[in-house]
């Protein structure tokens, strides 16, 4: 699922959904399908059209040829093609009346045989129509089943969304796109996460990665996100906040740990960053994270911390265990978040993604673009096969309403930026 326009690669699409399912690249048609796979729905008339004559050219098709065909060919039997054809994708009820019209055909062809008053007419009736019953029996006990999956999916679905919420696409000053892409197959979303929150004049972001990737790594997840989203508001500085979500994770390890001995070695690296509405700059806390990457007047910056605190669940518990390292970040300038599922995607023949070597060809004005032009990019090296879950979040800053451009204050560049 992207979080933006983006397309998510996110395996999946084309899956049938319910008509309850709204959102999400491909929904509409998602909803077709299901519709029809359900017998719940009529196609546009064209559709229908569509449909209808597979089997009729089937029906006719075989009729004619048995037509010409030498007497003793018999090719009645092959009418049985057209209810199993027609049972792909139409009704039981459909399937039964062109089962009823292969029947009168077949009497039609088996009389033109001679074999009226033969036990082969019966014969092949029979046969028809037991074929066309299990067909069928078949396509109702399917699209039983598929109704079934699609609620059981609709659920899942709503409650990864409810876990992973899409941010906003502007807050305050700032223009904000991001995308998910989950390693595992059918996931919305894994061990990877984001979050955002307006305190104040100033916005904060949370990006992280969870050890591990998938399903099993979500409830990890959720529970930094859960208490990100809370401690956001309660905390004055990154420092108070970082070791605050330091003290849930490890209760949240500590739970674990009595059921999953093995959830003991869990930990979560992440990002906390902190742009000021007022001030063109940035403030960032690395727990064991890669570092942003800042785009700006085109050229792109990596901003190094120096003094990264270890992972969530293996720092410190109090606020002076953490660095705030303080970047610029004035107007028009662009960050890039990211998990190690972009840096760590490999091509055939198990080379990195190389994501400096890339940055410089990639459209930064736009944050939405600049994340297209990844996911892409990615696509393209990776062969469209990601290991690792994928997170990102662009955030651009905007000029002032009506000067034409953003506040500013002399800002020193901090000394580990390094351009690739």
């Amino acid at each position: 699922m992207t979080r933006s326009t983006l397309p998510l690669s996110r395996p999946g699409a084309g899956r049938p959904k319910r008509p309850a399912v709204e959102d999400g690249p491909g929904a509409g048609r998602e909803r077709l399908l299901w519709r029809i796979r359900s017998g719940r729905g009529h196609l546009p008339t064209g559709v229908t059209l569509a449909q209808a004559a597979v089997p009729v050219a089937l029906i006719t098709a075989i009729t004619l040829a048995a037509t010409f065909a030498p007497v003793a060919v018999h090719l009645s039997p092959l009418l049985v093609a057209a209810p199993t054809a027609t049972a792909a994708f139409a009704s039981a009820r459909f399937t039964a009346g062109t089962a009823l019209a292969a029947s009168a055909a077949m009497v039609v062809v088996d009389r033109h045989d001679g074999l009226v008053h033969s036990p082969l007419l019966p014969i092949h009736i029979v046969a028809l129509l037991m074929v066309s019953g299990f067909v069928v029996a078949a396509g109702a006990l399917h699209d039983r089943d598929l109704r079934e999956l699609t609620q059981v999916r609709a659920v899942a679905e709503a409650a990864q969304r409810v876990l992973l919420r899409p941010l906003p696409r502007q807050l305050g000053s700032l223009l904000v796109a991001c995308t998910y892409r989950a390693a595992a197959a059918h996931a919305l979303v894994g061990g990877d996460l984001y979050a955002a929150a307006r305190t104040g004049r100033a916005t904060r972001f949370l990006i992280g990665d969870v050890r591990g990737k998938g399903l099993p790594a979500v409830e990890d997840a959720s529970a930094l996100l859960g208490a990100f989203r809370e401690a956001a508001y309660q905390y004055a500085t990154l420092p108070e906040l970082a070791a605050a979500l330091e003290r849930s994770v490890r209760r949240h390890l500590a739970q674990l740990t009595e059921s999953d001995p093995e959830s003991s070695e869990h930990f979560i690296t992440a990002l906390l960053v902190e742009i000021p509405d007022e001030a063109p700059l940035v403030q960032v806390i690395s727990c064991g994270h890669p570092p942003l990457l800042r785009g700006r007047r085109g050229q792109v910056t990596t901003l190094r911390m120096p003094h990264p605190a270890p992972p969530l669940g293996l720092a410190g518990t109090t606020p002076d265990a953490y660095h705030v390292d303080t970047f610029d970040f004035g107007p028009a300038d662009t960050l890039l978040l990211y998990t190690d599922g972009v840096i760590e995607a490999r091509n055939a023949t198990g080379g990195f993604f190389p994501i400096l070597e890339r940055a410089s060809t990639w459209t930064w004005e736009c944050p939405h673009s600049l994340l297209r032009h990844i996911n892409r990019d990615v696509d393209i090296h990776a062969g469209g096969r990601l290991e690792d879950d994928l997170a990102l979040v662009a955030i651009h800053r905007t000029p002032a309403p009506g000067t034409g451009q953003g506040p500013h204050l002399p800002q020193q560049a901090h000394p580990t930026e390094a351009r690739p």
